[in-house]
């Protein structure tokens, strides 16, 4: 009967916090502009995911691109770089300079909803 009495709680544990994390946890209060949804579109379109990440989820031949925006390492005129230049492993997909600032909008974006740990 504990048992069972533990299974209960459990499972009701996890439903508790399913629902809140569908509802509650995944809303965010910073707007998106719309210079950063052009960004995101972009995005999409040249299917940056495929060797990048945001937030830990996407491909892993290039960095994660979450707090790109806002580190020492990268920054804005970084991101700029790259974008209009390539890399070495990163194609040059010949953005615009309007392209890449919404691009770097929309990274600003993600990087200003993640949620850091820091130790």
């Amino acid at each position: 009967m504990k048992k069972i009495a533990v299974i209960i709680s459990l499972l009701s544990f996890y439903a508790g916090y399913s629902s809140w994390v569908y509802t509650y946890g995944t809303s965010c209060s910073i707007a998106m502009t719309e210079e950063a949804k052009q960004g995101k579109l972009l995005w999409q379109i040249n299917n940056c995911q495929s060797c990048h990440q945001l937030y830990g989820l996407g491909g892993y031949m290039g960095p994660d691109l979450t707090l790109v925006t806002t580190t020492k390492r990268g920054g804005e005129k970084y991101t700029r770089g790259m974008l209009l230049n390539g890399g070495a492993r990163m194609p040059n997909f010949h953005f615009t300079g309007g392209e890449a600032d919404a691009i770097i909008a929309y990274l600003s974006y993600v990087g200003n909803t993640a949620i850091t740990i820091t130790k």
